[in-house]
């Protein structure tokens, strides 16, 4: 997946916002203003940076060069991922959503249910 793509994704997601808050460097996502992903900008190789569960980036820092502990944010939740092709497609698509629902499982029970019915 190419930069474009990412953010097409990123943006497909229920009640998804898009800003810059750090700057025309960086595009950060969010639902009911709680941040998902970042997507750096300027940059020769892009990186998006996602939510996951510790243990599951602890495997994929491990198994992936392209993948490192969260570049400025905690390393522990956290993952930056250089979009620079090793990472299959799928996969990428899969930690793009799982981080995502880490955020939605952790909003209150009726913004939840805002997202499921468009609001």
């Amino acid at each position: 997946m190419n930069k474009h793509q990412v953010e097409t994704l990123l943006s497909s997601f229920a009640g998804s916002d898009v800003s810059s808050p750090f700057g025309p460097d960086a595009l950060v996502y969010k639902v009911k203003g709680k941040m998902y992903a970042l997507v750096s900008q300027n940059e020769d190789i892009a990186r998006v940076t996602l939510k996951c569960k510790p243990e599951d980036g602890e495997v994929l820092i491990s198994q992936f060069e392209s993948i490192s502990p969260g570049y400025y944010m905690n390393k522990r939740h956290w993952i930056t991922i250089k979009l620079c092709g090793e990472v299959d497609s799928n996969i990428l698509m899969d930690l793009a959503h799982h981080s995502y629902q880490l955020i939605v499982a952790k909003l209150k029970k009726s913004e939840r249910t805002a997202l499921l019915i468009g609001e």
